[in-house]
């Protein structure tokens, strides 16, 4: 692997945008739904984009520790799903069930934005190591499960939470009607 691709500038952007993202989940529990939905619309297709832009490597199969546990995974999501609350749930079009399926397929929005964080919590910590080598694997680790797993979970995502915010929550004004939430 070519150790200056841990370097590239996309990929020091990329770092940026996803510490800044598991950063603001971290932080979620003290703010209102309506700004957390304000934030997720604008922070999700950067962490998008700058993932689209990460160097085209193959993992090498060295071992990553995996920082986010069980019980950290489960406290971002529990936060996320209490701030959603009805609005957590959304039906789910492109998964690989709905094909065997004659009902629609029920996701979470806070599971999927965790599913996201989890990813992008553990690419980060591997990449503050300073080790060359596991910056780099951790670049081409996180790439990898962007292309096969969470960057179709985030526009999935993105998709329900633009319609909670945009829709149902949220005057065509853009302001917000607080009865929605706590009716």
């Amino acid at each position: 692997m070519e150790s200056s691709a841990a370097f590239d500038k996309n990929t020091v952007e990329f770092v940026t945008v996803a510490a800044e993202y598991c950063a603001y989940l971290e932080q979620v529990y003290d703010k209102e739904p309506e700004k957390v939905l304000d934030v997720l619309c604008k922070l999700l297709p950067l962490v998008y984009l700058k993932a689209t832009m990460l160097p085209a490597l193959e993992p090498e199969g060295l071992y990553l520790e995996e920082f986010v546990k069980e019980a950290d995974y489960d406290e971002i999501r529990s936060l996320l799903a209490q701030k959603l609350g009805e609005y957590d749930d959304y039906l789910e079009v492109f998964v690989e069930d709905m094909k065997y399926s004659d009902t629609p397929v029920r996701k979470c929005i806070s599971e999927d934005l965790a599913d996201i964080y989890q990813a992008l919590r553990n690419f980060v910590q591997s990449y503050r190591s300073g080790l060359d080598e596991v910056m780099t694997e951790s670049v081409a680790v996180c790439a990898e499960s962007f292309r096969s797993y969470w960057g179709q979970v985030l526009t999935n995502t993105l998709r329900a939470v633009h319609n909670v915010r945009y829709q149902d929550t949220f005057g065509t004004d853009g302001s917000y009607d607080d009865t929605a939430f706590y009716d």
